[in-house]
C-alpha cells in the first residue's frame, strides 16, 4: 500500500474506519477520525495507520523532516475512550521521535482533562539507560566489598548467637522448647530416610571401590576396618551435614526469610523480643542434637552396609566385626561425633542467618534458600579443614 493512498473502509470491513490517513502533499498528511473511537473500532486500523505514518516519515529526507506536519483532526469523534488517547499519544510520539510536527485540531474541550493526564508525553517514553558495564576493577573491588560485607555480617551474627546460646543454659526455662521439638522433628526424624539411604549408598559403594584396589593385593580383609574408620571419623559426620545442608538448612532460611518479607520479625523488634532469641536459638540447639544423632544412625548404617558387601568377597561378619573393633576406637567415633555437633551448629546457624538477611520480592525467599545452602556447604568444608589440622596435630 502507498503512502498516499488512504485507508479505505475496504481495507478493514464493510463499514466506515474511525481513522482515515490522508496524504496531503509530501510534507503535510493527515490522520482523520470520525465516529466512536474506542479499543473495539480501532483494533483494525490502529496498525495500518502507523504503518502508513512509518513509511510516509521514512520517505521523507531527514533534512526537510523538520518541515513535516501531521494533522490530527477529532472534529468529527463522537466518543473517545482511553484506548483513542493512546492512540492519539501514539501517533504524536513518533512525530516527535522523527523530528517532525504534529498538529491537534477539533479535539471536543471534555477530552482534554483525559489527555491533560498524560502530558509531558516525554514521560511516557523515557529514553532506554545504557549501563556502562564494569571493567574488572570495579568488579572486583565490589566483589571484594560484597565479600567483606558478608564476613562482617556472619561474624555479628556469631557474636549474638554465641552470646544468646550462653542466655539459654543460664536460663533454660524461657528458651522456646516447642520451637526446638518442631525443628528437631522436622530436622531429625523427618530426615531419616534419606539420610538412611545415601549412607547405605556410600557404605556398599565405598567398600565396593575399595575391595576393588586391596584385591590387587591380596589385603581384601583390610577392607571392612578401614571402610568402618573412614566411615566414623569422615563420611559419616559429612554426609549428615551435607544431607541437613539441602534439607534442614534451606527450610530455616525459607521459613525465617518469609517471616522477614511478611515482616513478622520486625514486628517482633517491635514488641521488644529479640529474634535472636525467639527464632534463632531453638533451631540451632535443634541442630546440635540432630546432627550427632543423625550421625551416629548413618555410621551404623553404613557399617551394617559395608558388613553385607564385603559378603560378596567371603568375608563373614564375625571377621569384619573383629576387624572393626581392632581399627576403630572409642576416640574416633567421638571425633567424629564432635565434628557432627560442629556441622550441625554451622548448618543451623547459617539457615537462620540467611533467613534473617532475606530482601522484599517473590524471589527473596528463593534466593535466600540457595544461598542458605551454598553457604552451608562452604562453611561444613571450611570447619572440616580445620579439624582435619587437629587431628593431625593432636591425633584426635
Amino acid at each position: 500500500m502507498s503512502v498516499s493512498d488512504p485507508i479505505s473502509p475496504d481495507s478493514q470491513s464493510s463499514s466506515q474506519p474511525v481513522a482515515v490517513w490522508s496524504l496531503i502533499d509530501s510534507q503535510s498528511a493527515k490522520v482523520a477520525l470520525s465516529g466512536v473511537v474506542n479499543v473495539y473500532t480501532l483494533g483494525g486500523v490502529w496498525t495500518q495507520i502507523r504503518d502508513a505514518q512509518n513509511a510516509w516519515l521514512a520517505s521523507i529526507s531527514k533534512d526537510n523532516l523538520a518541515n513535516a506536519s501531521l494533522c490530527f483532526d477529532a472534529s468529527a469523534v463522537t466518543s473517545l475512550d482511553g484506548a483513542g488517547i493512546a492512540f492519539l499519544i501514539g501517533v504524536e510520539e513518533a512525530q516527535l521521535q522523527a523530528g517532525a510536527k504534529f498538529v491537534l485540531q477539533g479535539l471536543d474541550p471534555r477530552y482534554q482533562p483525559l489527555l491533560n493526564e498524560f502530558d509531558p508525553i516525554k514521560n511516557l517514553f523515557p529514553v532506554p539507560v545504557v549501563k556502562s558495564k564494569p571493567n574488572f576493577l570495579v568488579s572486583t573491588g565490589m566483589a571484594t566489598q560484597n565479600l567483606l560485607g558478608d564476613l562482617t555480617g556472619l561474624i555479628t551474627f556469631a557474636g549474638h548467637l554465641s552470646s544468646d546460646l550462653f542466655w539459654s543454659v543460664r536460663h533454660i526455662r524461657q528458651v522456646r522448647w516447642g520451637d526446638f521439638v518442631n525443628a528437631a522433628v522436622e530436622a531429625g526424624i523427618a530426615a531419616l530416610p534419606i539420610v538412611g539411604l545415601v549412607s547405605f549408598l556410600i557404605g556398599v559403594i565405598l567398600s565396593f571401590q575399595a575391595a576393588i584396589g586391596m584385591k590387587q593385593f591380596g589385603a581384601v580383609s583390610f577392607v571392612g576396618p578401614l571402610a568402618a574408620l573412614g566411615i566414623v571419623r569422615e563420611m559419616g559426620p559429612l554426609i549428615t551435614a551435607i544431607l541437613l545442608a539441602g534439607r534442614s538448612s534451606a527450610a530455616f532460611a525459607a521459613e525465617i526469610g518469609t517471616m522477614t518479607v511478611n515482616s513478622e520479625v520486625d514486628a517482633l523488634v517491635s514488641g521488644g523480643l529479640s529474634p535472636m532469641r525467639f527464632l534463632v536459638v531453638p533451631r540451632v540447639l535443634a541442630g546440635i542434637l540432630v546432627a550427632p544423632v543423625l550421625t551416629l544412625y548413618a555410621d551404623i548404617v553404613s557399617i551394617v552396609a559395608s558388613m553385607f558387601t564385603m559378603q560378596i568377597y567371603g568375608i563373614p561378619f564375625i571377621n569384619f566385626y573383629n576387624g572393626m573393633l581392632s581399627a576403630v576406637s572409642v576416640e574416633d567415633i567421638l571425633s567424629g561425633l564432635v565434628k557432627a555437633t560442629m556441622f550441625g551448629v554451622v548448618v543451623s546457624a547459617m539457615g537462620c542467618l540467611r533467613g534473617m538477611q532475606t530482601g522484599t520480592g517473590a524471589a527473596a525467599v528463593g534466593i535466600s534458600a540457595t544461598r542458605a545452602v551454598v553457604s552451608s556447604i562452604v562453611m561444613i568444608v571450611i570447619v572440616d579443614g580445620i579439624f582435619a589440622v587437629i587431628s593431625y596435630k593432636t591425633g584426635f
